[in-house]
Parts: C-alpha cells; structure tokens; sequence
C-alpha cells in the first residue's frame, strides 16, 4: 500500500470554508488511489485553512497527473473555494502543487491539473488531452458572448452580475463594501435629504461649498480653490482624468477661425501664433464627437451637451494655457470664439462647457469603452479557449479578477435605461449608446499602444505631461515581463503559430469581441512572438495602468462640481456680454444633480479596501521556478518606477501619484 500526503488549502476570503463531504482522489499514469473522505479529527476545511491528509493507493501511481476533488452535502448546502492541493508522493520526492482558485458549489466534481504550465503540445496523455477538451467545453458552455448594444464591443451574456458563475463574482467582503460604500456616501453628505429638499439651483459658485465636507481629496481641495486659473485648466487636459484627447496642432481645423490677433494678447513677447504654430506650441482639444448627441430629460428639464474646440498654447512662463474657445463645430457669422481676454465670466463659462465636455468623454469613452469594454473582450475569450494550465492564461488570470461583475453591475445600474447617468447626466440615455458607438467605430489597435499614441498625437515633446512619462515607464515594465513570459514558453515565432488553443483565443477576441471593427487593425492570427507580447501588454497596461489614470482620479477632479459638471441646464451663450452668475448657477448642475456627482465619483473612484496592486499575485498560477524569477524581477522593476515617481512628485505644488504601481490595482474592479 503506497500513501500519499495531501495538503489542501481552502480560500481565505468570507464564507470560503465548507462542511460539507471533501473526497479526493488522486489520479496518476498507472492508475487512481482510493476515494478518500478527508476527515481530520476538529473541523476540517474552515476559512484560510492549510489542512494535510494521508490518501492510499493499492500500488505506485507514477507521475499524478489529476487531482478528483467532490464535495457532498452534509445537511446544509455550504459552497466551497478551494486554493491549491499539493501532492507528495511516498519516499520524499518532489511535492507537486495543483492549483485550483475556484468555488465547488453543489454535489460537485472537480479535476485539477499539476500547475506547471503546458500549451496542447506538451500533453500527449489521452487522460490530460480529454481533461484540457472538457475543461473549454465546460467554460464555453458557461461563458458565453451576447450583444448588450450594435456596434461597440460584445460582452459576457449576463443580464445582472447574478447570472455570473461565481468563480467570477465579488467576493462577499467585496460585494458588501461595494454596495454599502455608495450609502455611505450619501449619509455622510446628507444627500437625500438635500435632493429631496432643495431641488433647485443655487445662487453663488460659494454654493457648492455646502456639499465640499467630509468627503474630500487634496487635490479636490486643490481643486476648489485654483480651478478658475487658466494653467489648472490646461494641467487637467495633461494629467486629470481624460489625459489621452490633447494632441499638437499644426493648422488650425477649418471650422475653427482663430485668427492671429484674436490670441495675440495670450502669447509671450515677440512671437504670434503663426510662429507658435510652426514651432509645435499650439495643441488642441476638439470634442467633434459630441456634436448632434442627443441630450437627456432629468424629471421634466431637457438638458444640454456642446461639441467644444479648445485651442492651447505652450507659454513659455505659464505653462499650457486655453487661448480660444468655441462651443460648436459648424461656426456660421454669429459663432462665438471665447478669448481670455473676454469679461471673466463669459471666458469662466467657456471653459466650464470644455469641462462639461470632458465629464462626458471621459466617463464613456476613455473609462467605460477604452478600458472596462475593451478589457471586457479579452476576459470573456481568456476563459473560453485557454485551459487553466496554458501559459497565457496563467498570466491574464490576475488580470481578469472581478472586471466581469463590475461591468455587468455597471450596465445595470449606472448606464442603464434608468441608471444613475440617466438620472444626472446630460448625455444618459439614448446619447451615452450613440456617443460610445462613435468611438468604438474610429477605435484603433494602435490608440491603445502608448508607444504609438503620444507620437501619434504630437505629444511626445509637452512638458509637464506626468501621464505620458509614467505610462511609457509601466508599458516598458509590463512590455518586457509579458516578452519573458511569451519567449519562457514559446521558443519561436513557429510555437506561436501552432498554438491552436491561443490562436482560437485571438479569433475569439478580433471576430467575436471587437465585431463590426474593420478599422481596428488587430488580425485574426498572430505570427509571432512579438505580436503575441504586444497584444498581451495592451490588455495589461489597460486592465492596470489606463485604467487607473482615467478611473482613481475622478473624484478629485469631480467633487468640485463646477470644475467638471455632469450635466448643464441651460443652452451655451450666444453672447459675451450677456453672461452673469445667475446665468452660470441656472446652467450648472442643480443640488440634486451636484450630490449625486460627487457621491458616484467618491465611491467609483476611491481606493479600494481589497485592491492588489499591480504585479502583486494573490493567486499562484505559475509554480515553475523561472516564471516566478520573472514575476519577481517585474516587482523590482515596478519597485524602482515607485522610487522615481516619489522622487519626481517631491515638493510638487501639486503631485501625481494616480501611476505609482502601488495604487494601481492588477485588474479592473471598480
């Protein structure tokens, strides 16, 4: 009789542990041990348990290639996660670790394999080939694409988050702060009672301060305080939360007639905009998308929306500065273009609708669709064409962690038909669907490569543009990990090729995912071993780092209501003139509509308690010891960019801290 000693791990996380029946049963090249009941005297399976047992086999396995593990009621049901299993043969050799990370859930069988990584190739045992075969089956029988809209990205075929398996679902712990964070929000501010109550609009900017309380950042106050200066403006087209729409501009767009002694005024001594133009100091912020979006109705009032262009000036003293405003993009005789050197109140106003504007591309466009969608894609055909023991899914597993219940609960709560932004948000309703089609229809591969974007956009000279620095730092980082990953287990480009399980993965993604995307530029079958590193760090660097340059700011950018309001109540002016603060209080957004910003943007952008910052693995998926020597050379390297930021921030007025690696989470969970 050979015995075998076998060490289970269950999750740490609430209601983790069972006490239900365990059995395991281990299954090897020459054949299967006894079914045992894992039994220890005391309780068994209890939460962030680490329990060992002795399992007989009538004769030596050889090599265990499975691990059978069910769970049996025992009068009650009692879900069950389990971490790992090891294994350690009798005589002392290697102990074999098999990962598992997955809820058993009912009278269940579960078989897991030993966690060394193996492409299709590697396996050449019926038994392993026929687990690999059910294992997809069984995923894409779970995990399937729907359409939640036309022509943006398809998603995982879930109408709520309940309707997920809930190997993909919060965390209790997660799920309760989740839910319970946003009623917090409002208790502290007093909101309901202050919706309900004064519904209306205010009568002076010094308003807003009645709902600026507890609930404050830094660089909210920060904020309050600067967000009528010209510089403020332009270090938030740099480095708030939508730093991706500012690009160089080399000749003025057509439909925008600045003439050189319209800005004159606003340039440094002895040069002009003809100069500054050629020189490659003129930059420009042109929100076309927004034009013709239908508006929304908020309990009777329709609101409104512009399609701004917003010239910029690098100054040599100032900084980068807004220097021409206009609200439209089909300018006739009686278009308006807004200059510094108008009445202060016409030019505060102008930059408010720029503002305006930014709220709305920002939350749809550079957070919802270029991150939580698109990221979205590449989590759904992860876990339907690779096996849990493929290199490639061993390195996205991190990366996929809650992304699909926080995108289903954001489709129902928050951009649904009756969701938040329909309540509050000047494009909720049939105006977020249309605007979010628009960019998905000009979205490209190569936008989503920091590498290509900043040059692309004629960016790559600005100064002070902090997003721009950190985020070439982490692609390198993230870039060179996945390339040693990649080049680890595919030892030329023809491995690649071959790799059947990942090129269904790359059809799922580009024919599935991203349909009706001809422009898209990303093929159906990749080549090489680059190709494959590439793709892999742009769903990465978006899960981590994109998503957390959009998203962790927002309430510090926000929570000054004026500053970036979610919608405006009254049409943009016509004339210079005619613009006073009761015409600015009318049309920004009332006290029901300022709670409910700054509340939402609280709870969506704060950190969060559970959060694993990037390169941080919870979950040990790869076991071989030249994976984890990457794994720990991508923790030093991220460790040094921690160091350079600190450094680079110290004694900043105003520091910017959204890309240290440490408060970057490792996928997208909110």
């Amino acid at each position: 009789m050979e015995v075998y000693t076998v060490t289970i791990a269950t999750g740490t996380s609430q209601y983790s542990g069972t006490n239900n029946y365990i059995f395991v049963t281990l299954v090897g090249e020459k054949g299967e041990s006894e079914r045992t009941l894992l039994d220890n005297p005391g309780l068994d399976f209890c939460r962030g348990a680490v329990d060992q047992y002795k399992v007989k086999s009538p004769t030596h396995l050889g090599t265990v290639l499975l691990v059978k593990l069910e769970k049996q009621k025992y009068w009650l049901e009692d879900n069950w996660f389990c971490r790992y299993v090891t294994v350690e043969p009798p005589g002392g050799h290697v102990v074999l670790t098999f990962p598992c990370y997955r809820w058993l859930i009912g009278d269940i069988k579960v078989e897991i394999r030993e966690g060394t990584a193996k492409m299709l190739r590697d396996d050449s045992s019926p038994q392993l080939l026929a687990h690999r075969k059910t294992e997809l089956q069984e995923r894409q029988a779970t995990y399937r694409w729907t359409t939640w809209g036309p022509s943006i990205p398809r998603c995982i075929d879930a109408k709520t988050e309940a309707d997920l398996h809930q190997d993909v679902r919060f965390d209790n712990e997660k799920r309760s702060d989740f839910e319970h964070s946003l009623h917090y929000a409002l208790l502290e501010l007093s909101l309901k009672k202050l919706a309900i109550t004064f519904g209306r609009s205010w009568s002076d900017l010094d308003d807003f301060k009645r709902i600026f309380w507890k609930l404050r950042s830094p660089i909210a106050e920060y904020c309050m305080d600067h967000w009528k200066e010209d510089s403020f403006f332009g270090y938030q087209c740099l480095n708030g939360s939508n730093p991706r729409m500012i690009q160089r501009c080399k000749k003025l767009p057509k439909n925008f007639p600045v003439v050189p002694n319209m800005v004159q005024s606003s340039m440094a001594n002895g040069t002009g905009l003809d100069n500054e133009l050629k020189a490659g100091n003129i930059y420009l912020m042109d929100y076309a998308i927004m034009d013709g979006i239908p508006t929304n109705t908020i309990r009777g009032n329709p609101q409104y929306i512009a399609a701004p262009l917003c010239l910029l000036y690098q100054h040599p003293d100032e900084g980068l500065i807004p220097i021409a405003i206009q609200l439209e993009q089909t300018p006739d005789m009686d278009t308006i273009i807004f200059l510094p050197s108008d009445p202060p109140l016409a030019w505060l106003l102008a930059k408010m609708w720029v503002r305006h504007s930014e709220f709305q591309v920002f939350q749809l466009l550079s957070h919802l669709l270029r991150t939580h969608l698109v990221v979205e894609v590449f989590c759904v055909a992860t876990l339907r064409q690779l096996p849990a023991v493929h290199p490639i899914y061993k390195l996205m597993a991190p990366h996929l962690r809650y992304t699909l219940e926080i995108n289903c609960r954001g489709r129902s709560q928050l951009i649904s038909p009756d969701g938040i932004f329909k309540r509050v948000v000047s494009t909720g309703g049939e105006g977020l669907m249309i605007l979010a089609q628009r960019e998905y229809k000009t979205l490209t591969y190569r936008s989503l490569q920091p590498p290509h974007d900043f040059p692309d956009r004629g960016v790559s000279q600005l100064p002070n543009y902090f997003y721009r620095e950190h985020s070439l730092m982490l692609w390198e980082a993230i870039h060179s990990f996945v390339s040693g990953m990649v080049n680890l287990y595919y030892q030329s480009d023809h491995d690649v090729q071959e790799d059947l399980e990942l090129q269904a993965w790359i059809r799922d993604i580009s024919l599935e995912g991203f349909t009706e995307l001809p422009n898209f530029g990303l093929p159906s079958k990749l080549c090489t071993r680059e190709e494959l590193s590439t793709l892999l760090s742009v769903s990465i660097f978006i899960s981590t780092a994109q998503h957390a340059a959009t998203n962790n700011g927002q309430f510090d950018w926000c929570a000054w209501v004026p500053n970036t309001p979610c919608t405006m109540r009254q049409p943009p002016p016509t004339d210079k003139d005619a613009v006073t603060m009761e015409m600015i209080m009318a049309s920004l957004p009332d006290v029901s509509q300022s709670c409910m910003q700054m509340a939402i943007t609280w709870h969506l952008g704060r950190a969060q308690p559970d959060a694993i910052p990037l390169g941080q693995y919870a979950d040990e998926h790869f076991t071989e010891g030249r994976a984890k020597e990457l794994i720990d050379r991508f923790q030093a390297k991220l460790k040094v960019i921690e160091e350079n930021i600190m450094s680079e921030n110290e004694g900043l007025e105003l520091p910017y801290l959204f890309l240290l690696p440490s408060r970057i989470e490792n996928s997208i969970t909110i």
